[in-house]
């Protein structure tokens, strides 16, 4: 079931200040803020040879993330994504071993313009899982 690792995702504070450490101290190519209204987050991507960080800001005052930096006000690892080919293919059976989907349990659209999933923590030794059709 389970591809690629796509991206680790970090919660920060601070966008701008993230992205700048990240580009000038690390030399790393970052993208461009997306905000992600829908999500709740603005994310930017460190690229790397294989694979990408994603940088989180919460967005707005409901935001998960923000929910997440008053638990761990420096930041910190958020969650985890896995390539899937079909994701409701890979929902559907990870529901039938007990997993739990979170929100609705129908994909939504990520950063990348593709159908993703989160899975809680609790079923996966306290990592938020992220999966994303490829």
């Amino acid at each position: 079931m389970l591809g690629r690792l796509n991206h680790v995702a970090i919660a920060v504070p601070d966008l701008s200040i993230a992205t700048a450490s990240y580009r000038d101290q690390l030399g790393a190519r970052v993208s461009q803020p997306q905000p992600l209204p829908e999500h709740g987050v603005t994310v930017v991507f460190v690229e790397l040879p294989n694979s990408k960080v994603e940088l989180l800001e919460p967005l707005g005052e409901n935001s998960p993330i923000a929910a997440f930096l008053a638990k761990s006000p420096d930041g910190g690892m958020h969650h985890i994504c896995y390539e899937v080919e079909d994701i409701l293919a890979a929902r559907d059976q990870l529901v039938a071993t007990g997993a739990r989907v979170l929100g609705s349990g129908e994909p939504k659209i990520g950063a990348h313009g593709k159908p993703v999933l989160f899975l809680h923590p609790k079923d996966f030794f306290g990592t938020l899982i992220e999966l994303e059709q490829v």
